[in-house]
């Protein structure tokens, strides 16, 4: 146990890893938050003196702990690495349920409307509240869309978006302090928005933004940047050049929300040869949704290097459409998973998420082993590290990755013996059984209350801001 800060042991441990299947073991934190021992049986120092049953393991860790080493004993319990949710806009976390029978555009419009009453103190602490909701449900890294500073909503029918306002520069940085106050570890994603405003002022801008990821966000919890691709949403070709210019400029990859919906289709089709002109598709490009390429798309997408990302909760309930996941798989692509917006997933659920991307497609596909538990867990872990670049620091529970990982106990509430443990894990247990999540070895969340000191404030904060900013917009709320 030298050097260690963290020791759980008598555990069912799913290290995600390649070549590496589940074990009954332990595991050891080093002080520097990394994964420093991992291994089947009994740790090489047991039996521990003295031990704590996980039941009565310390409190949640909070800004004031001061936490010594601790040995757990997992009773048992299942221990995987935390989600990764590879496509997330944080910031909608108040705004759940909104337009529950709309598709895509109409959804998007009403958000629109909704987010165009806030201001920067608003979005701080809407995203501060969605970083707190997915650590508090597993997720422990994500790939977060920020809010564009352009006020302004797009018509499919003319493919022309309306511009109301552009916010300072502030209305973004923002949302970097609440992800990293939070403590998740996140890739932030910057819009260009250079069709909106001076070009090398947009582009101006964008690198102050890098820049200030790179300066105000900790190593340990900065996954990086990306750029936010918004062609989907343009008018002209050069949209899809100024793309290209950014993620050369800063040496970054780009995730472009992309045939997403039915609606407008021949439209968003022909978009995809902008990018395809542009020179973007490259390792490090990836295709938010990608539900409706046609053969030539995903396999040109698929040669070229780049992923896709998919969504399964938000397909469905914005009535989508299904991925071609095997598709993509047997082409090769790099495939992440995510929890969209929490405006569109409702409950930021990572165990809802498989159970309804592997039922979705077992039904369209009519075989239930087109995508199996195993299969579906890495998607949701290493697969997302995978495609968003970052597998040599999450997704995985392996020798000096940091140490983010769940404890999932299959027995509180009971369900029942376990035949099969990633069917058990992915099929059979949900967030009710989701007890304890680990960022960097430190105890985050117990049993869906997080121990962030800000998580109180961060709750009434939200209500009372979307009320505020719902009455700037005209928008009423039930209560």
């Amino acid at each position: 146990m030298t050097n260690s800060s963290l020791t759980i042991f008598n555990a069912i441990i799913l290290p995600m890893a390649d070549g590496v299947d589940w074990f009954r073991g332990w595991m050891t934190v080093g002080a520097d938050g990394r994964i420093s021992g991992l291994g089947e049986g009994d740790h090489p120092d047991h039996p521990f003196a003295p031990f704590t049953p996980l039941a009565e393991a310390a409190p949640v860790a909070t800004a004031d702990s001061t936490p010594g080493p601790t040995v757990i004993d997992a009773q048992g319990a299942f221990v995987a690495p935390g989600f990764i949710s590879a496509h997330s806009h944080i910031f909608t976390s108040g705004m759940r349920g909104m337009t529950p029978g709309d598709n895509l555009y109409g959804w998007v419009g009403t958000q629109s409307a909704f987010i165009s009453g806030a201001g920067e103190d608003d979005i701080y602490w809407f995203t501060l509240h969605g970083c707190l909701d997915f650590i508090g449900n597993g997720i422990t890294s994500a790939y977060n869309f920020t809010d564009s500073r352009v006020v302004g909503r797009y018509d499919p029918a003319t493919d022309r978006r309306e511009i109301y306002a552009i916010r300072d520069e502030r209305y973004l940085q923002r949302q970097v302090d609440a992800a990293r106050d939070s403590g998740l570890r996140v890739l932030n994603s910057i819009r260009l928005d250079s069709e909106f405003q001076p070009v090398e002022q947009a582009f101006e801008v964008f690198a102050d933004a890098v820049a200030y990821v790179e300066r105000s966000v900790p190593a340990e919890l900065n996954l990086g940047t990306s750029v936010f691709g918004a062609v989907q949403w343009s008018e002209t070709e050069q949209a899809a050049r100024d793309e290209v210019r950014a993620m050369d400029a800063h040496g970054i990859g780009n995730q472009a929300h992309f045939l997403e919906t039915s609606e407008a289709l021949d439209q968003q089709r022909e978009k995809f040869r902008w990018y395809e002109d542009a020179g973007a598709l490259r390792e490090g490009f990836l295709f938010g949704h990608f539900v409706h390429p046609d053969a030539y798309m995903a396999e040109t997408a698929a040669r070229s290097g780049s992923g896709m990302v998919w969504q399964p909760t938000s397909n469905g309930r914005l009535g989508s459409g299904v991925a071609d996941i095997p598709r993509y798989r047997d082409l090769g692509m790099p495939i992440g998973v995510g929890l969209d917006d929490q405006s569109c997933t409702d409950i930021s659920d990572p165990f809802q998420n498989m159970r309804i991307g592997m039922y979705t497609q077992r039904a369209v596909h009519q075989d239930a082993s087109i995508l199996l538990p195993r299969d579906m867990i890495r998607l949701h872990t290493l697969g997302s590290a995978e495609a968003l670049g970052v597998a040599d620091r999450v997704g995985s529970l392996e020798v000096g990755k940091f140490a983010d990982f769940v404890v999932v106990n299959p027995s509180s509430p009971d369900t029942g013996p376990v035949w099969d443990v990633y069917a058990s894990y992915a099929f059979a247990c949900g967030l009710r059984n989701l007890e304890r999540v680990y960022i960097g070895g430190v105890l985050a969340a117990e049993n869906g209350r997080v121990g962030h000191p800000s998580a109180p404030e961060a709750s009434s904060q939200l209500h009372e801001r979307v009320r505020s900013a719902a009455g700037r917009t005209g928008l009423t709320l039930a209560w």
